[in-house]
């Protein structure tokens, strides 16, 4: 189960993040996890773990949310694009050369963070668009470039 090291990574890398704080403590509502399909990981064994890791931890009550992205590949002789099946060993169907060029669905990165300081906690929390509280940049704060 590789899903427990992977979420001891995300932890690191939300430790390094929470650096960027002090001395305050985010008070993290979600993060927003991208998972590509390719990259072997269960996602249910991943958001189980979460919750058993963060347990007693300052990410305590937090949501894992994760958002799947699909393999894509590019078929090199012709150039279509298309999505890989493992029962046709993730060969071009146009005309079933192998895969070589892997478009989508390695993906393992932070994409967001919801999240308040202890200064913001009296006020409600924020939410997606669409609300009628607009969300503050840092209550949703991208990670970019985070991978695990």
């Amino acid at each position: 189960m590789h899903e427990v090291d992977m979420t001891k990574c995300l932890l690191l890398s939300l430790q390094e993040w929470k650096q960027q704080h002090q001395p305050e403590v985010p008070l993290v509502e979600v993060v927003h996890l991208q998972v590509g399909d390719f990259t072997c990981v269960e996602p249910d064994s991943l958001v189980f773990t979460w919750g058993a890791l963060v347990s007693g931890s300052w990410l305590a009550g937090s949501e894992l949310r994760i958002e799947r992205t699909p393999l894509r590949a590019r078929c090199l002789p012709c150039g279509a694009s298309y999505a890989p099946q493992q029962e046709q060993a993730y060969r071009s169907p146009c005309c079933d050369h192998p895969m070589e060029e892997i478009l989508s669905g390695r993906e393992l990165r932070i994409r967001s963070i919801e999240y308040s300081l202890p200064d913001l906690q009296n006020s409600p929390p924020a939410t997606q668009a669409g609300s009628a509280r607009p969300t503050l940049a840092r209550d949703r704060d991208p990670v970019a470039g985070s991978r695990l």
